[in-house]
Parts: structure tokens; C-alpha cells; sequence
């Protein structure tokens, strides 16, 4: 049986690992003071985020429509994954659905999943490699959808922004909240809850102190074990990535804990020096 993977461009896996895994990135859009930005393998993320973050307005963001997903499913695959953001942030989930929808009208006998996720960027990337792994272990279509819905339902992400100017104008964050942690250097560590939705962790004074107890979090919220992976997504901060990735992999004992830069769309809510966990 021949499977395919389909993520939207939440999903930040790198150029060598949508080789060798055969996955299909389905593009969001941004738009910035009237400029329309494709979330794909042409945007210059740097200069995308600098304009955004100069500009008055509020960074617009549009999922891919049912068309766009529509024509990811083309192909002579027995079946296909699609992973999208969390639907608590995005429309894209419900866009997938849709295509799927539509597309089996005509197609009846292809097999379809569609998982929101609950998260974004690295959440997405994890997901990606467990189905993968699946896939090269020849498991069969229904018992891949039965192990990666336990998969995303054990899931944590966790992560710490150095700004959340675009969280707070897009309402993901209390105008107030952000303020007192822009004036007072507060950073927050925040989380991806079971409905996908960002809530509150802890918070400290300054970077360094914040990702270090995300760091010592991590034992906290989800279990820890040999077979699992964490996967670390950076918005434009490599070496802050590294250090993070570094630690972790002193702390824990995961099977893997692997690096991967934002695109676009992740940029757009984690801001230059983002980091976020997913395990």
C-alpha cells in the first residue's frame, strides 16, 4: 500500500526531511500593509518578520483553501495524512476537512485522514516523523489513525517567546498581559493545552531564566521516555536553538531531540527568538 503525508506550512520540517519523507507542504498566506506573502519555500522569512513587525497593522494570515488541499490529494497513493494547525488558531483543519469531504465524493475509495494537531510548528513536525515511522513499518491505514490520534492526544508542546506583539494583535494575548511582560521583561512560558487553545505555564524575569524552566518543565507535563522524540522549532535564533537542544538532551533521556527552523506562518505568531518544544 502506497500513503502519502500532507502538512500546511505550519509544519516546519526541513528540506531534507521532506525528501526523505515524500511529505507535500500545502502553503498559508500572510499579508502585511496590503502585500500578500506565500508561506513556501521562496519567502525570505527574515525579511517577511522585519516588515511585519515595522508595520502599525495587524500580520493577516489565510489558510490554504479546500481547492489548494483538494489538489494535494491527486495522486496514485492508497491513502494520505494530512496534519494541520491547531483549530483553535486557524481554519486550515476545517479546510482539509471540506476537501476531504468533497474529494471522496468522487473518490470514494481513497483513504483519508485529517488531524488538527492541537499545535503548530514542531507539534506538526513530530507528527509528521511518527507517521513516517508507521509508514516504513508497514502498518496498516486504520491502525496508523488509531496510533497517531493517541499520538497527538499525548502530545505536549510548550514554548517561550521573546515577544508576543503578534500573539496579543491577532487576540491570542490580553493586551494587559503583554504590556506588563514588554515593560517589565517578563517572559512566559506558555503551552498548547488538550483543545489547542495557549494558555499561561509559569513566567520569569528575562530569556535565559524562562527557557530554563520550560527546560524543567518538560518532566512535568508529559512522560519522558527512550522511544520518544522531542522535536525544537527556532524563529530566526539557530544558536538559541542549539543550547535549548543541547540541555534537553543532557536532562532527558529522549530517543532523538531534533531542530528545525519556522517557516512563515509560525514566524508570524512566535516572533524573532521563539522556541517551541514538542515531545
Amino acid at each position: 500500500m502506497k500513503y502519502k503525508i500532507v502538512g500546511d506550512s505550519s509544519c516546519d520540517i526541513s528540506e531534507e526531511m521532506r525528501q526523505k519523507m515524500n511529505i507535500e507542504i500545502v502553503p498559508l498566506t500572510m499579508e502585511v500593509d496590503g502585500i500578500r506573502y506565500v508561506d513556501d519555500a521562496t519567502l525570505d522569512v527574515a525579511d517577511y518578520i522585519a516588515k511585519a513587525n515595522a508595520s502599525s497593522v495587524i500580520p493577516k494570515s489565510s489558510c490554504p483553501s479546500p481547492d489548494e488541499y483538494m489538489q494535494s490529494m491527486k495522486g496514485d497513493e492508497d491513502g494520505l495524512f494530512i496534519i494541520t494547525l491547531s483549530s483553535a488558531l486557524s481554519g486550515s483543519y476545517s479546510s482539509a476537512v471540506l476537501a476531504k469531504n468533497m474529494f471522496q465524493e468522487d473518490e470514494p475509495n481513497k483513504k483519508i485522514h485529517v488531524i488538527d494537531s492541537r499545535s503548530g510548528t514542531s507539534g506538526e513536525v513530530l507528527l509528521a516523523l511518527k507517521l513516517h515511522e508507521y509508514m516504513e513499518a508497514g502498518m496498516a491505514f486504520e491502525k496508523m489513525v488509531e496510533k497517531i490520534e493517541a499520538d497527538r492526544d499525548e502530545m505536549q508542546t510548550i514554548f517561550v517567546l521573546e515577544r508576543i506583539d503578534h500573539l496579543q494583535k491577532a487576540g491570542r494575548m490580553s493586551k494587559m498581559k503583554a504590556t506588563l511582560a514588554n515593560v517589565l521583561n517578563i517572559k512566559l512560558i506558555l503551552q498548547g493545552n488538550e483543545k489547542g487553545e495557549i494558555t499561561l505555564v509559569s513566567q520569569a524575569r528575562g530569556t535565559k531564566k524562562a527557557l530554563d524552566k520550560m527546560i524543567d518543565s518538560l518532566g512535568d507535563m508529559g512522560s519522558i521516555a527512550k522511544d520518544k522524540i522531542a522535536v525544537i522549532a527556532h524563529c530566526q535564533a539557530p544558536e538559541r536553538g542549539e543550547q535549548v537542544r543541547a540541555k534537553v538532551k543532557e536532562k532527558y533521556d529522549f530517543k532523538d531531540v531534533i531542530l528545525v527552523a519556522m517557516k512563515g506562518l509560525s514566524s508570524n505568531y512566535a516572533n524573532v527568538g521563539g522556541i517551541v518544544i514538542a515531545y
